[in-house]
């Protein structure tokens, strides 16, 4: 997937996500939109956990006191939310 349709696809989920939360202030949000919402709140969590490892990990290799959990062999990840994929490099 290139990087212009997964920043589309970004932009489309968290506006979609806006305008559902939207809806819910409004109380005219359906059941279906409201299980959209979590699914889009956990990939919205997952990504930004992702760029908080990606991040950690920059200021890891420059000698800073970040956390970052590893296991042998594999790259860093978050054990709770899954944030960063554990056999992959990020990208």
């Amino acid at each position: 997937m290139n990087q212009t349709l997964c920043c589309t696809i970004g932009k489309v989920a968290t506006e979609k996500l806006a305008s559902i939360h939207s809806k819910m202030q409004d109380d005219t949000a359906t059941a279906d939109d409201r299980l959209l919402a979590v699914y889009l709140e956990e990939i919205t969590a997952l990504a930004k956990n992702r760029i908080s490892v990606a991040s950690n990990e920059t200021e890891h290799n420059k000698g800073g006191d970040v956390w970052v959990e590893r296991t042998h062999g594999h790259f860093p990840h978050i054990r709770l939310h899954g944030g960063a994929l554990e056999d992959d490099p990020l990208v």
